[in-house]
């Protein structure tokens, strides 16, 4: 038996190495077939993956590899990692922006078991408070058989972290798709450090504990198998230590959690914007000419924005609500104010999801209907992917609605306050993680109350221009705080046992 630097994988080819290596469902490059039949590499979409891949090419180490591992999401991705030397995408000659990529081709039916049935349409709900009890969710035979997938998926990422893994590497492994992978990567390389970072809210333990025993139970184990434990907000990771101390019996004294003869700690890292980066991308032709098409569409009025993704937890279909009430008990705002909605399809594979984006549609059509007049548009709905167009509408937001449900961060928020070019007011709902830092100088709302969102559109629409200016350089000083750089090295430097960067300002 190999010792613990020699570790192989049975089939690989290559020896141990990474000294920090990175697990995450989705990765840095993703494949599509051209028409010339052959594999294309394209940069992975998503706010992690995109974050990560930047804070990654910065990060030297000394000439050691790091390595990122994920899965295979697509067929096309699937074709590259089986013909890649061990599923190393940077081994096959790809462009991978500066990454070693480690891809796991995983078997279709169980991707779509772990991914979709477990991870978005269970653990999403569940810790972002999405399931209707009284109907949902109800765990029978079928969920076993995707629970077991879950468990193989992140088994596999485990095996794999542990094939490339150097003696005493650092592994951080990124959110709710990978909850169990830490106890077993413990198990095999007990040399390893191990963080886990939570991209999502935490559920407090009565609804957490809607999950089957067993399963609630292994999620919190499997996490705790890390070292470090990371969230957004002080919130989540409260949650998350209730949880443990009332389904585990866990002890918790401060931010540790004691399990099993282990004691986690659990941390703060508030992501942050790059305020220079981001405002220079504001300042980019393509931004400028969209501003102007959008100057032109609202024709002088006042522009509510928002800036989402077609998604549950982001409560557009209230926010629209919310903006009918204000145009129904303000009549003053006819002819004066539209409302543009930048919205990003997402996860159109769940059938939740598309019904979600034909209700945000409808509604907007309803507003339309009943309010618009020949020279009055009073919302405008975009639902496509134009990140140059959805910066062009940030920076010319009089007002930035910011209402989800339940979201971990949500970085809309500071990023519409960092980009804002005259004042606009942040309308932000207290269940966002943002709105532990951003709560004084935004106007908070409780994000189910349509008729309070309504009015705090009003208030933010009338509020005098100072104040306006003066909340917006607070809120945009707060978001270019721990910037994806300075998150991360905050994260590597605890792990590797340096005091953490200053991260817990928030809490």
């Amino acid at each position: 038996m190999p010792g613990i630097g020699e570790f192989t994988a049975p089939g690989s080819e290559y020896p141990a190495q990474a000294d920090l290596l990175i697990a995450s469902n989705r990765g840095p490059v993703s494949f599509v077939v051209g028409d010339d039949g052959l594999l294309h590499p394209r940069r992975g979409g998503g706010g992690l993956v995109s974050g990560l891949a930047q804070v990654v090419q910065d990060t030297p180490e000394d000439g050691r590899e790091i390595v990122w591992v994920c899965a295979a999401l697509s067929d096309a991705d699937r074709r590259a990692a089986r013909s890649a030397p061990g599923g190393r995408i940077d081994r096959s000659g790809y462009d991978t922006g500066g990454a070693s990529v480690r891809m796991l081709d995983l078997d279709r039916v169980l991707f779509d078991r772990a991914y979709n049935a477990v991870a978005n349409r269970t653990l999403w709900f569940v810790l972002h408070l999405l399931h209707a009890p009284a109907t949902e969710p109800s765990f029978g035979a079928s969920f076993r058989k995707d629970w077991a997938a879950y468990e193989a998926y992140n088994a596999a990422f485990a095996d794999a972290l542990a094939e490339l893994a150097a003696p005493g590497a650092c592994v951080l492994v990124q959110d709710y798709h990978l909850t169990l992978v830490p106890a077993r990567l413990r198990q095999m390389r007990p040399d390893l450090r191990i963080a886990h970072f939570s991209h999502t809210p935490w559920s407090p333990p009565e609804y957490f504990r809607m999950l089957p025993d067993d399963v609630s139970a292994a999620i919190l184990h499997g996490m705790l198998g890390a070292d470090r434990l990371g969230f957004l907000a002080p919130a989540w990771a409260a949650a998350f230590r209730d949880c443990c101390a009332e389904i585990l019996g866990a002890e918790v004294v401060g931010d540790t959690v004691t399990a099993g003869g282990r004691t986690v700690r659990t941390s703060l890292y508030p992501l942050g914007v790059d305020a220079a980066e981001l405002r220079d991308r504001a300042a980019r032709p393509d931004v400028r000419a969209r501003a102007a098409e959008l100057r032109e569409l609202a024709g002088g009025c006042r522009l509510v924005v928002r800036v989402d993704r077609t998604e549950l937890s982001k409560n557009i279909v209230r926010g629209l609500d919310a903006y009918r009430e204000l145009l129904r008990s303000h009549p003053e705002w006819h002819g004066r104010v539209m409302h543009l909605v930048c919205a990003y399809p997402s996860r159109h594979d769940l059938p939740e999801y598309r019904e979600y984006t034909a209700a945000v549609q409808h509604l907007a059509a309803e507003i339309e209907d009943e309010f618009g007049t020949d020279t009055w548009l009073p919302v405008h709905l975009e639902i496509n992917d134009d990140f140059p167009r959805s910066l062009a509408a940030m920076t010319l937001a009089d007002v930035l609605v910011v209402n989800p449900i339940r979201d971990g961060m949500n970085l809309v928020a500071k990023e519409g306050m960092v980009v804002s070019a005259d004042g606009g007011v942040l309308v932000l709902s207290r269940e966002a993680g943002a709105c532990s830092q951003m709560g004084a100088d935004a106007v908070v709302v409780n994000p189910f109350d349509v008729t309070a969102t309504a009015e705090a559109m009003h208030t933010a629409l009338v509020m005098p221009a100072a104040e306006r200016r003066e909340r917006a350089r607070r809120l945009a000083a707060v978001a270019g705080e721990l910037p994806p750089r300075a998150w991360f090295r905050a994260q590597l430097d605890e792990i590797r046992g340096h005091a953490p960067a200053e991260p817990d300002r928030a809490g």
